[in-house]
């Protein structure tokens, strides 16, 4: 297909172009008809709107299921089928994952599999990212990369789950694509406020426990992420015994009190080499090991108190958990909860801000890294980028 023309680049930009397609992205398959009400659209500029979105290979329609009502039914706002699209490489402590994500979120594709902890996972990873690239061309926008780890710009800082400092990823990147890296509890929680447990609210907290905790504050639907991308290190805050030095240099962080290094010494154990699937253990043991139980309590208390000292300094509407976070509070939910209420200021107890699961679970990071790159994409300088091609 040919691409645009100067004047048809300026048109998609202007009268409610880039409104209708965020609006997309954010209610994929929403009604025509609801897109307009929502954004204040007549039902002509609507249509005017989505003809233009259809031409530039951004959005379709789809006739809508009758409901009953007299006329006929508004179509739906659907991706275009040659849309752009994003790829999305999420590194945990042991796996990784490589998906191609469209408009509005729908997983395309995706690959899985393990690896060793070591940065020589990224070779693996840049050949599939090339893979999609070769496969899908111009229409694969940006690379979105989430990391179990502090990240600046694209660098991983600091990953103590698998001993990386200063790992550069720019080998996922292809030639001409953007590349885009951030924290997974981070990119979670961007994903839980927009579309899971958050949203609605207009400040939401969101805490996530793997090895250690990680987190953001997200107002307005944008993550408060800080000068260089690395806000959220929740879990390096001194909310933990000032002997005990974590990985990252600090002494005292909340990481060690919360996550499978904390139950390991309440039980006398040594620092496990996996602290997440060493968690995973006890909590399991919880129900009929006493000692396995107050590990876990502990645990849950010191994950508690937290909330309460970060619901006292930030004022969040809501605070959503994911992670071994929820297993925390479905396991042990008196020990958070008196911990909570023991950290929150007098005047906040009688209404604290609720404590809700995670409805995204394991996909939060893969679906806020997917956003987060469509945010770069859904802009004026974006429609144009994709304009030209």
């Amino acid at each position: 297909m040919e691409p645009m023309t100067a004047h048809s680049a300026r048109a998609l930009r202007s009268q409610g172009a880039l409104a209708v397609l965020r609006y997309v992205h954010a209610h994929p398959s929403a009604k025509r008809a609801d897109a307009a009400r929502a954004l204040g659209l007549s039902s002509g500029s609507a249509t005017e709107i989505a003809s233009r979105l259809k031409a530039a290979r951004l959005v379709d329609e789809e006739a809508s299921a009758l409901t009953g009502g007299r006329g006929r039914p508004s179509p739906a706002l659907v991706p275009h089928r040659d849309g752009p699209l994003v790829c999305v490489v999420d590194i945990s402590h042991e796996r990784w994952r490589v998906a191609c994500v469209e408009l509005g979120g729908r997983v395309l594709t995706q690959e899985a599999g393990g690896h060793s902890g070591t940065p020589d996972v990224l070779g693996t990873l840049g050949r599939r990212v090339s893979a999609l690239h070769a496969r899908h061309g111009h229409r694969l926008r940006a690379v979105s990369a989430c990391v179990a780890g502090t990240v600046s710009a694209a660098t991983v800082v600091q990953a103590s789950g698998m001993g990386w400092r200063d790992v550069d990823l720019d080998p996922l990147r292809p030639p001409g694509v953007p590349l885009l890296v951030g924290n997974d509890a981070s990119l979670a929680g961007l994903a839980e406020a927009r579309r899971g447990a958050g949203a609605g609210a207009r400040v939401v907290l969101h805490l996530t426990v793997e090895v250690g905790v990680g987190g953001i504050l997200v107002v307005d639907g944008r993550p408060v992420d800080g000068a260089t991308g690395a806000g959220g290190e929740f879990g390096h805050m001194p909310f933990g015994d000032p002997s005990l030095r974590c990985p990252c240099g600090a002494h005292g962080c909340w990481d060690l009190e919360v996550d499978g290094r904390a139950m390991a010494r309440a039980l006398g154990r040594p620092a496990p080499r996996d602290p997440r699937t060493a968690a995973g253990r006890v909590i399991a043991a919880a129900a009929s090991d006493p000692a396995a139980r107050s590990a876990v309590e502990a645990a849950a208390h010191a994950l508690g108190r937290g909330i309460g000292a970060l619901a006292n300094a930030l004022d969040p509407g809501v605070v959503t958990l994911s992670g071994l976070a929820t297993d925390l509070a479905a396991t042990a939910p008196t020990a958070l909860e008196t911990g909570y209420a023991a950290a929150l200021m007098r005047y906040r107890r009688a209404a604290p801000p609720p404590i809700l699961a995670s409805t995204l679970g394991a996909q939060g990071p893969l679906t806020g890294a997917a956003d987060a790159a469509f945010d770069t994409l859904l802009t004026e300088e974006g429609l144009d980028a994709w304009s030209r091609t």
